[in-house]
């Protein structure tokens, strides 16, 4: 997660006659995006409790079975995740002053804050023996002195499933021996941290799902009843297009040439992340989402309020999430390749493009339902 600032000014607008109430209920359309937002962080947290259970049993008994079946575990943990990303920005329960999403979801982060790596083999948290290591510690020192500093979440796990990535043509290799005692400096901190950053994981991922229960004294109640619910939801969808994706996790990458700027670095994963970023940003869109056990939950949307008052513009919007969509997912892996060939730099130029036409099309339908402005600070 870096700093953004994005403000995103759509002049004054008024509803069309034509946005009835009768026509399209806007409670209706934050009632969908409350059942999709729940239904997305359910699943998010049984893929992590299933992330965590590999890593339980690869700790208790390392071997390199067990290291691909974590690995496994954390890319099919992301899938879920990535489409959270569109819950964002508007100072829900994930990112507000004490939500959970710098524990999550942090990156770059600094390999040699956690660990040793090449050059630097004493280095980090794990090798420094005088710090313990427990949910609480780590949750303390997790951005401690630096916006690198990340000592938590899905990235820091990544990085001790894969280790530094040094291969141009696959992920990162780290070896088993690097968890077995007396074949590896300090492994038994190694196996330990591995275990206490997953279960931490699980722990904050309960948390989203609390805050969006449905029935229950919780953010999701207070958010249905909000006037100010669907400039939330538009605000989510125009910030993750137009600063965060196409911004800060592409455009970066792609002015610095540099694999320690792509989202995940260590297990080649970036290419994924792109696409369930998008993905998530369509889903509230259309108001549908389709969960991992193949259900779908569906309902009034974004899509039918907008069209209520302006087809056209709804349209657009579609058209062009369809776009972005089969733009992404050209994208190849390894992306820390795709950001220096000729050809790969196409393609994700070609997202990038996309995703801003996409940003701009959702100013003109925020305009189309009577929203004057989407200001964030994020």
């Amino acid at each position: 997660m870096r700093k953004t600032l994005l403000v995103l000014a759509l002049g004054s607008a008024l509803l069309s006659p034509l946005a009835t109430a009768a026509e399209v209920n806007r409670s209706a359309v934050a009632e969908t995006y409350g059942q999709i937002v729940f239904a997305s962080y359910e699943d998010t947290y049984k893929a992590a409790r299933e992330l965590q259970a590999a890593v339980d049993a690869f700790v208790a008994a390392p071997s390199e079975q067990g290291l691909q079946q974590a690995r496994k575990a954390w890319l099919a943990a992301r899938e879920p995740y990535g489409q959270t990303e569109a819950f964002r920005f508007y100072g829900g329960p994930v990112d507000d002053d004490k939500g959970p999403e710098g524990q999550l979801n942090s990156w770059p982060l600094d390999e040699a804050y956690i660990d040793g790596v090449k050059g630097k083999p004493n280095a980090g948290i794990i090798n420094n023996r005088k710090l313990a290591i427990t949910k609480d510690k780590l949750s303390a020192l997790n951005e401690r002195g630096g916006e690198e500093n990340i000592a938590t979440g899905y990235h820091a796990i990544e990085f001790l499933l894969w280790g530094q990535d040094f291969d141009a043509a696959g992920p990162g290799k780290r070896a088993v021996s690097d968890f077995v005692d007396g074949k590896t400096q300090n492994a038994d901190r190694r196996r330990a941290y591995l275990k206490t950053v997953a279960e931490l994981l699980v722990d904050d991922l309960a948390t989203l799902v609390e805050a969006w229960k449905p029935n229950a004294a919780n953010y999701r109640a207070r958010f249905l009843k909000d006037n100010d619910a669907v400039r939330k939801m538009m605000v989510g969808l125009g910030v993750l297009s137009r600063a965060e994706l196409a911004g800060e996790r592409m455009e970066v990458a792609l002015d610095s040439r540099n694999q320690e700027d792509e989202h995940s670095c260590f297990s080649d994963n970036t290419h994924r992340d792109v696409f369930t970023n998008a993905k998530g940003i369509q889903n509230v869109w259309l108001g549908e989402y389709k969960r991992t056990d193949g259900s779908v939950v569906k309902g009034t949307s974004l899509r039918d309020l907008v069209s209520a008052s302006n087809a056209k513009a709804a349209e657009r919007v579609t058209g062009d999430m369809e776009a972005t969509m089969k733009a992404a997912e050209g994208i190849q892996a390894p992306f820390d390749q795709e950001i220096v060939r000729k050809d790969g730099r196409l393609r994700v130029q070609a997202t990038v493009a996309a995703l801003k036409k996409q940003a701009s099309s959702l100013v003109e339908a925020a305009k189309a339902i009577g929203i004057k402005k989407l200001n964030v600070n994020g």
